[in-house]
This record gives C-alpha cells, structure tokens and sequence, in this order.
C-alpha cells in the first residue's frame, strides 16, 4: 500500500511548501502537490483559487504575478509559495509525486517538466478537460471524483487513466474489486484516521493519501510504487 503526503503533510508543515514536502518525502512514498498557473504564467504549487486562507494577501492567484507572490508566506510561517520547478528541485531524490491539476491549460508547461523528473509520477485532477491533455503521454493519470464509483470508472477509462482517486467514503472491497476488474489502481483521499487506513488495507486499496504519514505504521509506509 502506498502512501501519498496530502499537500506534503499539512499536521507537519505548512501545505504546498518546499519544508512540507522534503519533510515527508522521509515518511511516504510519494508527496501530493497543487498546481496552477500564476498571471505571469508561471506554475506555482498552491491549493487555493484564491489568497485568502493562507496568505496576507486576497484575490485570486491568477491575478498576481510570481515576483508578487513571492513575497508571500504560508499560513503563520516563512514558508513561500513556490514555483513547481524549484519545489520539485528540492525533494530528495527518488521521491515521487502526485500532482493535482488545479484547472485546465497547464498540460503545455507541465509535460516537459515531468517528463525530465526522475522518479514515479501521478497526475491528478478533477476536471477531466484537464486530465484529456494527458491522454497521449507517457505520465501516468488519475480521475479524482467525490461520488460513487459508476461513472467515475466510466470516465477514467475514457481518459485512459491508469489510476482512480476516490473520496474515502466511497471506498470499500466491492468497490475497490470493481475498479481493480477495469485495471485501475486505488488510491482513496484524504484518509483521516488509523482506523480508516487500517480498514482501507483490508479491503485492498492500492494507496492512501493523508494529512500525517503518522496514520501509517512505519513499516507500511515505503511499499514499491511502479
């Protein structure tokens, strides 16, 4: 089983940042990132449409160009908002790293630069125009979905995802068992208990993704990920 750093871990540092995700890349086997686009055209690793939770700032990020934000820190740290090229820089090497399409139109930027990064790779959205650009490359996808599994499998197979990520609720050996009959591997999100991991094990899903790599017992948390 899998484990995937929900934003680098946010229980141990602040979400998105380079500290997060070079902390966890010592605790999981791959780290979960945000990306969008800046007004300067720049991918910049953050979760939020908008400022405002996070920063000091507000509006949209689309409307701030990179020599803006980087003036900007994460929550109540010094951590800055990073540029994907630098975050990715940063991580130890091997470590691999789920990234999360934001909206659509990022394929262009980002396929040259994963292409180039020498470790495992899942790119992940919910919009599916976004995951379509991904359709003919050799990076591997992943259709996010906050529903039942029907239709989700249905348009996962439509993008030739080789991965499905659905909301932990929805998880269980039926559907799991489903999803592995189509040839797509599980990874549920955000998991948010011991429990809830443990009972995700039994069933048979493929991955998880939390919040804390301290939901995982240590020797759970470095399984081979292909």
């Amino acid at each position: 089983m899998r484990v995937i750093g929900h934003r680098g871990c946010p229980d141990h540092q602040p979400e998105n940042t380079v500290a997060a995700v070079r902390t966890a890349a010592a605790h999981v086997n791959m780290v979960e990132i945000d990306v969008r686009h800046c007004k300067s055209g720049e991918i910049v690793v953050f979760h939020d449409e908008t400022l405002d939770r996070l920063t000091a700032a507000s509006g949209p990020v689309s409307e701030y160009t990179y020599d803006e934000l980087s003036g900007l820190t994460v929550g109540d740290s010094a951590e800055p908002i990073p540029q994907l090229t630098s975050l990715l820089d940063a991580l130890p090497a091997g470590t691999g790293v789920n990234v999360e399409l934001k909206h659509a139109g990022l394929a262009p930027d980002l396929i040259p630069r994963l292409a180039e990064y020498e470790a495992p790779v899942i790119v992940s959205s919910f919009d599916a125009g976004a995951l379509s650009a991904f359709r003919d490359e050799q990076i591997p996808t992943a259709y996010l979905f906050t529903h039942s599994f029907g239709s989700a499998i249905d348009r996962a197979r439509g993008l030739n995802c080789e991965y499905i990520h659905p909301y932990h609720r929805f998880v269980d050996e039926a559907a799991i068992t489903r999803a592995h009959d189509y040839g797509f591997e599980v990874n549920a999100w955000t998991v948010p208990s011991a429990s809830k991991v443990r009972a995700l094990r039994a069933a048979g899903v493929d991955g998880i993704i939390v919040d804390s790599w301290e939901l995982v017992p240590p020797v759970e948390r470095h399984a081979q990920v292909d």
